[in-house]
């Protein structure tokens, strides 16, 4: 068969043209960036943003999970909702999860950041009624209730809970997650929807043999929200479901109540500064290692040897929000102290240095 000369030159234009759509392609795909292993140049743990919301677009629960992947430990710190300041995205003094109601997730941690003082580049928003699906193809989502419920809360909602360490399905998740109790104030709220936070990164642990097995885990990823694309969320939740739940810091922030225009906003202590400095403490000790030690709760008695009114109770605020217990705060034997001293009665020394660099004091004093 004879090929005119036309003929010849199409085919010539058209195997160009296939050479060259390969070439773009491999050097597409050659220059996808992988944003985890990016982030891990610049910083060794990973920040991500976990959002429950409910279906009217209201964040019932936040957490920043800070993660050391060459180890396996974490760290999750709760913002609370009623955390109050001066918002840019706002412009007024609100609650922060107002800016996520009116503003939107991209606002909402722009803020976050600010707040502790990071970046986070990751972010999971998972709306309650898909938390309720997740929870069932968990299994269930394991909880510690402290005591039997058994009662109608201000919704008209029946609420009905045993008591003790118990396995809640998904429809119970969402009961426990929204029923509101004329005894309790919106501390217990909180807490109880951290803990299913907390829950739900046990359960990723637990399960990911089932999870991240072949085909299973586009099921859950439907459920969730996500900023990257599918791959990469797999190799995030594969990496995060490596958690040492066993070595799991959980922290929240701490402040003064205070009522603004009708709404009682929590203000964090020091204009902010001690959510920063208590986020940057565990951070240097997870990828120092000393985490270990964090399960552990170390009692403090906290002298005031200054003539300054109220530096011990603030301090022990401080140190309260680290994670350590303030079992006294009184004066010292004398009020003209130059410089802070650590008197480490227990013998743990590492311990003693560790509260000594989140204080900024190097003078400790080891006694029996």
């Amino acid at each position: 068969m004879n090929i005119s000369k036309d003929q010849r030159n199409g085919i010539f234009l058209l195997a160009i043209l296939v050479i060259i759509i390969g070439v773009v392609g491999f050097v597409a795909f050659s220059l996808r960036v992988d944003p985890i292993e990016e982030n891990l140049k610049l910083n060794p743990v990973i920040n991500s943003l976990w959002i429950l919301k409910d279906d009217e677009g209201n964040a019932l629960s936040t957490d920043v999970l800070v993660f050391y992947p060459q180890t396996g430990q974490a760290a999750a710190f709760d913002i609370l909702g009623n955390t109050g300041a001066i918002y840019k995205s706002l412009g007024r003094v609100d609650r922060i999860d107002s800016v996520y109601k009116e503003k939107g997730l991209a606002s909402y941690k722009e803020e976050i950041e600010k707040l502790i003082g990071k970046k986070i580049p990751f972010t999971i928003e998972i709306k309650l009624s898909d938390l309720e699906v997740l929870t069932d193809y968990l299994g269930g989502l394991n909880v510690f209730i402290s005591f039997p419920v058994d009662e109608t809360d201000e919704n008209g909602m029946r609420c009905l809970f045993p008591s003790g360490a118990v396995v809640l399905d998904g429809d119970k998740i969402h009961d426990y997650v929204m029923y509101k109790s004329p005894s309790e104030n919106a501390s217990d709220l909180e807490d109880r929807r951290q803990a299913v936070f907390v829950s739900l990164i046990y359960a990723l642990k637990e399960n990911r043999n089932i999870i991240f097995a072949k085909n299973n885990f586009s099921v859950y990823e439907e459920k969730i929200k996500t900023n990257i694309d599918k791959k990469n969320f797999y190799n995030l939740m594969k990496k995060i479901s490596l958690i040492d739940t066993e070595r799991f810091s959980i922290q929240t922030i701490t402040g003064s109540l205070r009522t603004v225009d009708g709404q009682t906003l929590l203000f964090p202590y020091y204009d902010g500064q001690l959510i920063k400095d208590v986020i940057n403490q565990a951070i240097s000790s997870l990828v120092s290692g000393d985490s270990g030690n964090q399960n552990r709760v170390y009692v403090l008695v906290i002298q005031n040897g200054t003539t300054e009114q109220g530096l011990a109770r603030n301090t022990s605020f401080l140190l309260q929000s680290a994670g350590y217990e303030v079992l006294e705060t009184k004066n010292a034997d004398r009020n003209d102290y130059e410089k802070t001293e650590i008197i480490n009665h227990i013998g743990n020394s590492e311990a003693a240095k560790t509260l000594g660099n989140f204080i900024h004091c190097s003078n400790i004093i080891d006694e029996e």
